[in-house]
């Protein structure tokens, strides 16, 4: 928790409640560059992200930090990873450097710069595609390998998997006839999880994307980029894998050799990580609930997720569950 904010920002009913457009602009005015007036929303919720127009030269995009997510420590190791990895020819999307610093401060609000950068979702039924993306990936996790993050949490069961469950549960989420069948599925998909990752054994935490769905990769004729990493954490690799699979059993066995054909290009990769493959997912789904439910007084989670917290979503979440729990006990992915 990063206690040096002040108060005009982290006290507010609301995280964004005062990051009206006229702060937007004059925050990045102050680093000494003038904008045109335009402005443009772009679609976040965890943070707040705006394309501003500037009088000399291209569009700016603006990231405002939710106050009180991240220490700054955490955010410059985002940073430092991003900038190492367009450092070596990496496509991702870095923080632009002003004044020597990427992380500004303005009215109680952090904030980064960063170039704009345009491009269309990622065919990922196309072979060729998976392999590129595979060989960046490999390349990305090379880099992360380097070094651990010493700032940034660790994605595992106790943090992406018990903490969402004890979030939801004490706080009284779950309607009150679904909360025995609820309960009871959540503790049976970690007691799932946890046999995944025996199963797995002792597989290496590296720094990772985290979030590395389709969303998050920009395509252009030149190939992909890597935007978002907002998320990156330490993780087994296979977080930035699983997410790229979909369909059936067949159908992602097919895509998976595609991925890692190209990923072991530049770096390894441990096949008893596939064992973590469903526990991943699952990890996820609980993560993404309790994500729903912290985020539930800010007023624009309600206006862009009216589905949440209805009978029908928690009925939905159970079944989900079930899946899952019965997905984790087959036998992982077949490579080679």
């Amino acid at each position: 928790m990063n206690t040096d904010l002040p108060h005009d920002a982290s006290e507010q009913a609301h995280p964004f409640a005062a990051l009206l457009p006229d702060t937007v602009i004059s925050a990045v005015e102050q680093l000494g560059s003038y904008s045109d007036g335009r402005l443009l929303a772009l679609n976040s919720y965890e943070n707040r992200v705006y394309q501003i127009g500037m009088e000399d030269g291209h569009p700016l995009i603006a990231k405002f930090y939710r106050p009180e997510r991240w220490t700054d420590d955490a955010i410059l190791e985002e940073h430092a990873f991003t900038q190492s990895l367009a450092h070596n020819e990496i496509p991702v999307v870095a923080p632009l450097e002003i004044n020597g610093r990427t992380l500004h401060h303005f009215n109680g609000f952090r904030f980064a710069l960063f170039p704009r950068r345009g491009g269309r979702a990622p065919e990922l039924q196309d072979p060729d595609t998976l392999n590129w993306l595979g060989r960046f990936l490999g390349r990305i996790h090379a880099q992360g390998a380097i070094q651990p993050f010493r700032h940034r949490l660790t994605l595992d069961i106790d943090t992406y998997g018990r903490a969402a469950v004890d979030y939801l549960w004490t706080n009284d989420f779950i309607p009150v006839d679904l909360r025995d069948a609820w309960r009871s599925i959540a503790d049976l998909a970690l007691t799932g999880i946890a046999r995944a990752y025996e199963r797995a054994g002792d597989v290496r935490q590296l720094r990772v994307h985290g979030d590395c769905h389709g969303g998050n990769v920009l395509w252009t004729d030149a190939g992909p980029h890597f935007v978002d990493f907002d998320d990156t954490c330490m993780a087994p690799a296979m977080q930035d894998l699983w997410m790229l699979l979909s369909g059936t059993r067949a159908e992602m066995t097919v895509q998976l050799d595609e991925v890692l054909s190209g990923y072991e290009d530049f770096a390894d990769f441990n096949p008893r990580e596939l064992h973590l493959t469903e526990a991943l997912r699952t990890l996820r789904l609980l993560h993404y609930s309790a994500w729903l439910a912290r985020r539930w007084d800010d007023p624009a989670f309600p206006a862009a997720f009216p589905w949440f917290n209805t009978q029908r979503y928690w009925q939905d979440r159970i079944l989900e569950l079930r899946e899952q729990v019965a997905l984790m006990d087959e036998p992982p992915l077949a490579w080679r």
